[in-house]
């Protein structure tokens, strides 16, 4: 077999002395993407698709790289295949948090899903936790690989095809189904029809386990860049943002809640406010948004319908179609002052 080229020894040579590069050009292309999304470049759409393209590289990886032996009569080195698949891992994983860092309620079960994206990314820089502990464990690499996968369809897919939250939700969690299949029978050969069933239950029911806990998953392309709850709206701005208000003050006109949300150009989305008192939810208003709008698109509710005794803690959950939360904005209505 012919040896390996110099220059791939080389780079070989320099990934295993600086490792940290990869992860940092990952991270670098995450913040720029990040930054051209905001300001609605068209440059963000390919920095996704490149994504996407790495992404199916990596599923058919053994079926490419067979072909690459046949055609050239060459093996692709096993470290340059082992780097190649870290880097995929380290790009995907940059590229998608600084989305997730922005979407996420921190004191929410969103904290679980962004956590879990951050210790992902942390591992895969480190390479003795990335070969000695994650990479020998083959069903927790697969969990790694499916979640990556997933989160990087959620953050491609509204950018790319202008999906809404929802949609892009359903077709990630399909596609990491479906993709995910393959690694696990690789991993678990399907020797008996009892296995076979196995798998496809296993399978089964990460999609499900995934679609009871999308409230935990923030969306990632949509956040709020201007909050107010107020009793009015001017020329499309919000008035003075009340954190208290009395009782009779609403009585008589009511409350605004005000939201900008940023999205990509192009997609146009149906959202929710859903107001709640103490927990429990009293009323919820469904609002169209399209993105484009760099400060985002501005809309709000006005809810005159109270409850006979309206004193205590509020909500107002802003909500994509399929519950996943985009923020929530609080306020309190008190008993008004008794005359002096």
């Amino acid at each position: 077999m012919p040896p390996i080229p110099h220059f791939i020894q080389r780079v070989i040579e320099l990934l295993k002395r600086y490792p940290g590069i990869i992860a940092l050009c990952g991270f670098l292309s995450g913040i720029g993407s990040f930054i051209l999304v905001d300001r609605q470049a068209g440059l963000a759409s390919w920095v996704a698709i490149l994504m996407l393209v790495s992404w199916v590289w990596l599923m058919l990886e053994n079926t490419l790289t067979g072909l690459f032996t046949r055609a050239f009569k060459r093996e692709i080195p096993q470290p340059v295949l082992r780097y190649a698949t870290q880097m995929i891992h380290q790009e995907s994983l940059f590229f998608v948090l600084p989305f997730f860092f922005i979407t996420t309620t921190w004191n929410s079960g969103q904290l679980i899903f962004t956590g879990l994206l951050a210790g992902a990314g942390l591992v895969s820089i480190i390479d003795p936790l990335y070969y000695r502990w994650l990479a020998p464990r083959r069903w927790l690499f697969l969990a790694l690989h499916t979640l990556t996968l997933f989160a990087a369809l959620l953050t491609a897919l509204p950018i790319i095809l202008h999906l809404t939250t929802a949609q892009s939700f359903k077709l990630a969690l399909i596609a990491a189904m479906a993709l995910s299949f393959p690694s696990l029978a690789s991993s678990f050969p399907i020797n008996s029809w009892r296995r076979a069933v196995a798998l496809v239950l296993v399978t089964l029911s990460v999609g499900a386990g995934g679609w009871l806990m999308r409230s935990w998953v923030p969306p990632a392309t949509l956040w709020l860049t201007e909050v107010a709850v107020s009793t009015e709206v001017l020329n499309r701005q919000p008035g003075e943002s009340l954190d208290e208000v009395p009782a009779s003050r609403i009585r008589g006109t009511g409350l605004y809640a005000y939201t900008a949300i940023n999205a990509p150009r192009g997609l146009n989305e149906r959202i929710y406010h859903v107001w709640q008192l103490d927990g429990k939810e009293v009323d919820r208003i469904a609002l169209d948004i399209h993105g484009g709008r760099k400060e985002g698109y501005r809309a709000w509710t006005h809810k005159q319908n109270f409850p006979p005794n309206p004193v205590g803690k509020w909500q107002v959950r802003v909500l994509t179609e399929d519950g996943q939360v985009i923020g929530v904005l609080r306020f309190k209505v008190v008993n008004d002052a008794p005359a002096g």
